[in-house]
């Protein structure tokens, strides 16, 4: 039998409450893993003016201001532990953040309606928002809408470091991981159904590059939301709006035969009682099994894809997408037995087993860590950021080849 789903810790709103704050100035955040960022040295320390206390009602601690670099920073229940950004973010669950600053790392996407960055803040390494089109008439209900999507994106209500602590007492090979990795903040997202299954059906036989390029252009069909550092963000376009789109357009932006999945994803989904994204979300309240064989009904979706959009958007936190990488450490650590073999879809089914019985119903958690232990460290984080509005993926992650699907 499965061990028990782990407590949810409490959510940002529930929050203990914090001591009221002074105003000061404060350095940018700076990166959040100096092993595996770029070497540009941190920019040096403003002179802090001292300002005087004030006796004014404080916000409660959830929805408290800091200022950094003269930008609104709004601070988010996650540590350093539990979420790293350059772990998370650009390890191939998602491939429509930019870094938009290196020093301090900042990475910038829309999250649904909001235009957000993320870094981390100077003093305790906690992660931070900056939201960039708040409502001028209502900034502070802009700021909730915003925290709580970003939370429920982030999955925050899972306490990563207490499963990296049962997953090391399990297995070796992530204990080795994790000690290299720092010792935590890898994480699985919660994203948009909609948003997740379009960016891996470009994913398939492809490069980061590519995928990314792709990507982007599919998000371009979305309402603009604005500019940062040089690169121009969209939310992402309904499955209406996609629907729209014909295969030869996506043929000439250069998505060869993924063009013919895109379009017919979208139109097989408009074609589902109460509409794609609606069908898409009651997935969640299915079990693993009849989610993959969903999936596997829409044009270019195979049981890999299929488990990396279980995985990293419809709850399935026990989906094992079955690639090369994970293949390898399945067959060199846990099952030797089969490292004569070729990988089948028979064989992906005995992995992704073997995985869950190891690390319970979390397991999808664990593949994804040894599957980032598989990436070269230079990988992990680009050495610069160019911002090219037109072309805003030309960076120095082009090589690598192999994503989770």
């Amino acid at each position: 039998m499965r061990p028990p789903l782990l407590p949810r810790v409490a959510s940002a709103a529930s929050a203990s409450a914090t001591p009221p704050r002074r105003q000061r100035t404060v350095r940018p955040p700076m990166p959040s893993s100096p092993a595996l960022l770029s070497s540009t040295p941190p920019p040096a320390a403003p002179v802090e003016t001292p300002k005087p206390e004030t006796t004014q009602q404080h916000p409660p601690p959830a929805r408290r201001r800091l200022t950094l670099a003269d930008e609104e920073w709004h601070p988010l229940p996650l540590s350093l532990a539990e979420l790293s950004l350059p772990l998370t973010l650009p390890t191939g669950q998602t491939f429509l953040w930019r870094r938009t600053s290196l020093s301090p790392l900042r990475f910038t996407a829309a999250v649904g309606p909001h235009l957000v960055s993320l870094s981390h803040l100077p003093d305790d390494d906690r992660l931070a928002f900056l939201l960039h089109n708040d409502d001028p008439a209502s900034p502070s209900s802009s700021v909730a809408a915003a925290r709580a999507a970003l939370c429920d994106y982030l999955n925050s209500a899972v306490p990563l470091a207490d499963l990296w602590v049962q997953f090391t007492a399990a297995d070796a090979r992530f204990a080795e991981v994790a000690a290299r990795l720092g010792g935590g903040g890898a994480r699985v997202l919660r994203q948009d159904p909609v948003e997740c299954l379009f960016q891996f059906l470009c994913s398939s036989n492809n490069n980061i590059a590519r995928i990314e390029k792709m990507v982007w252009t599919l998000a371009g069909y979305g309402e603009r939301l604005g500019e940062v550092g040089g690169f121009v963000f969209h939310r992402f376009p309904t499955v209406e709006r996609l629907a729209q789109v014909s295969e030869q357009e996506l043929r000439e932006a250069g998505f060869g035969y993924r063009a013919k999945y895109v379009v017919g994803t979208a139109r097989k989904l408009m074609a589902k009682p109460g509409g794609g994204a609606k069908w898409l979300a009651l997935l969640r309240d299915r079990e693993l099994p009849e989610v993959i064989e969903g999936l596997c009904t829409l044009p270019g979706v195979g049981p890999k894809v299929a488990a990396c959009i279980a995985l990293f958007s419809l709850d399935k936190n026990q989906a094992i997408p079955v690639d090369t990488h994970v293949w390898k450490v399945a067959t060199r650590y846990m099952l030797p037995e089969l490292a004569d073999k070729s990988l089948t879809p028979k064989l992906s089914i005995v992995v992704a087993d073997a995985f869950v019985a190891k690390f319970g119903e979390y397991a999808g958690w664990a593949q994804n860590v040894l599957f980032i232990g598989q990436l070269p460290a230079k990988k992990l984080v680009a050495t610069e950021v160019t911002s090219d509005t037109a072309k805003p993926t030309k960076r120095k992650r082009a090589k690598m080849v192999e994503i989770q699907a």
